[in-house]
C-alpha cells in the first residue's frame, strides 16, 4: 500500500510540473501546439485543465482555471503525503 501511495504522490508531483510548463508556455502566442513536443504536452495536460475550464470560463481573456487545477492537485498530494506520514508539500 505504501508503494502505491508513493507512486501516486510522485505522479502528482510530475504532473504538477507538466502543468506549470504548460501554463508558462501558454504565455507565448507563437508556439504551434500541433508540433512536438508541445502536442504531447497539450495532450497530457489539456484534458485535466478542460475540466476546470468548464467550471471557470476565461474572464477578460485570462484563464483562471489552472489555479483551481493546481489547488486540487495540491490537496490530493498533501493528502497522500499525510497518509505516508511525510511532511506536507508547500
Amino acid at each position: 500500500m505504501d508503494l502505491l501511495i508513493a507512486t501516486l504522490a510522485t505522479f502528482i508531483q510530475i504532473y504538477s510540473t507538466l502543468l506549470i510548463i504548460r501554463v508558462l508556455l501558454s504565455w507565448f502566442p507563437n508556439i504551434n501546439w500541433y508540433n512536438q513536443p508541445f502536442a504531447a504536452l497539450s495532450q497530457v495536460t489539456d484534458p485535466y485543465l478542460n475540466i476546470f475550464r468548464n467550471i471557470i470560463p476565461p474572464l477578460g481573456g485570462i484563464d483562471l482555471s489552472p489555479i483551481l487545477a493546481f489547488l486540487l492537485l495540491n490537496i490530493v498530494g498533501n493528502l497522500l503525503y499525510s497518509l505516508r506520514g511525510l511532511p506536507l508539500l508547500g
